[in-house]
């Protein structure tokens, strides 16, 4: 800090708000800048689990002023549930702010969303299905509904009953699906704009103005890197700009603000929906992972795609987020594989690589070519210093280490904020 950012560095579910909750211990502001509620970011403290979709993983932390910014896609319905469900387990909400540039998820999204997944069918991208993808479409399109306008009674009821002329209409004539009524939306999302409307703000001058008193932010990316939708497996991506640049776009800060960036990675790799999945383990091996991690969609409950971990990805993912330091998480899941196999590089069409190709279609005929570590059987999962980890754990997490040339500075044994190692 004073500035730092959290990413995802391979397909999300990389347990970034374990990591972020970790790290708001220390910050002022936590900023989330992309996604919607397909994230889900979980915090274990003690006995309690908090799943977060929109609002950031820094509310469990009193001190911390928490920014839902402007990047963020925001179904007010959710938000409100969100909200009224922390206020219940006696979390505070005095220092959450929205920006009022957050651009809204309406009913039409969400059944356009579903409707496009339903019509391709095999071909379906994986979608969650919360209308991420056309509200962000709406946003580039320049029809989007924001904050600022949704809180306005007014202003919602112009820009609703334009829109629905055109969303009632592709659902209709292109889907064969019912259209959505004016009235009832603007009877259910009055309540929820009153339940909003308290925690708008400015919040690019809040950021500015804590940047310029030397405050320390904290800005916590939501979905993988490999889920980009410029630098991802297109068009197996999300919607928004995940990398760590999408912290400048998403809150209106400049990258010379940004002075650490800290990269979020399984001790292996996991993939949720379709697309190219080079290190995946369609075996008892891969079982063993899903089950021993719990390897299911916070948001969805979908079971997630599991293999080894894979360095080419995670080069890529360093070398687009300018990545200082590594955080490698669930290192306890690996307890009892042995061996354990590490994707150093692919080969494709009979050479070797360490790069990428740069058609993701290529991607999909190139062979992983492996190292293989020795495994341990130790339980791991109440060790609180590195160098008392089996010698062969060290070893992985120090191989890791080595084939992309970045520090780890935490390592993850558990699923609590007390079951992370700091190196």
């Amino acid at each position: 800090m004073p500035a730092t950012v959290v990413i995802g560095a391979q397909w999300g579910d990389e347990a970034k708000g374990k990591i972020v909750d970790y790290l708001a211990e220390d910050a002022d502001l936590v900023i989330r800048y992309n996604g919607g509620n397909n994230a889900g970011h979980t915090v274990v403290l003690g006995s309690q689990v908090y799943k977060f979709h929109l609002v950031p993983c820094g509310i469990l932390h009193p001190h911390a002023t928490c920014i839902i910014a402007d990047g963020e896609v925001i179904d007010p319905g959710v938000l409100a549930n969100e909200l009224d469900d922390l206020e219940r387990r006696g979390i505070s909400l005095d220092r959450l702010k929205v920006s009022m540039n957050c651009h809204i998820i309406l009913p039409y999204h969400v059944a356009i969303d579903r409707l496009e997944e339903e019509r391709k069918g095999r071909k379906a991208l994986g979608t969650t299905v919360r209308g991420i993808g056309p509200a962000y479409a709406d946003k580039a399109s320049r029809t989007g509904i924001r904050v600022a306008d949704f809180i306005d009674p007014k202003r919602f009821h112009d820009r609703l009953a334009e829109n629905l002329k055109v969303k009632n209409a592709i659902l209709n004539k292109i889907y064969g699906a019912e259209g959505f009524p004016l009235d009832a939306i603007l009877a259910e999302y009055a309540t929820y704009a009153d339940r909003i409307r308290p925690f708008v703000d400015n919040t690019t001058y809040l950021t500015h103005d804590a940047l310029k008193a030397g405050k320390k932010l904290l800005f916590e990316g939501a979905q993988g890197t490999m889920l980009d939708i410029d630098h991802g497996t297109y068009p197996f991506v999300t919607s928004s700009h995940v990398v760590a640049g999408g912290a400048c776009l998403g809150t209106g800060i400049g990258p010379r603000d940004v002075d650490r960036v800290v990269a979020v990675a399984k001790a292996y790799t996991t993939r949720v929906g379709a697309g190219v999945f080079p290190t995946e383990l369609s075996d008892a091996t891969g079982d063993y992972i899903r089950e021993r991690g719990q390897e299911y969609g916070t948001t969805t409950g979908r079971p997630r795609r599991c293999g080894w971990h894979d360095t080419v990805l995670l080069r890529y993912s360093a070398m687009v987020n300018s990545v200082t330091e590594l955080a490698i998480t669930l290192l306890d899941v690996l307890t009892g594989i042995d061996p354990i196999k590490v994707c150093r590089a692919y080969r494709c069409d009979g050479a070797e690589t360490d790069r990428l190709p740069g058609d993701w279609e290529a991607t999909s005929q190139c062979e992983p070519v492996y190292d293989e570590l020795p495994g341990w059987t130790e339980d791991i999962s109440g060790v609180t210093r590195f160098d008392d980890l089996p010698s062969n754990a060290k070893r992985y997490i120090r191989h890791i280490e080595k084939l992309t040339g970045i520090p780890v500075r935490f390592v993850s044994v558990g699923p609590s904020r007390e079951q992370t190692i700091v190196i």
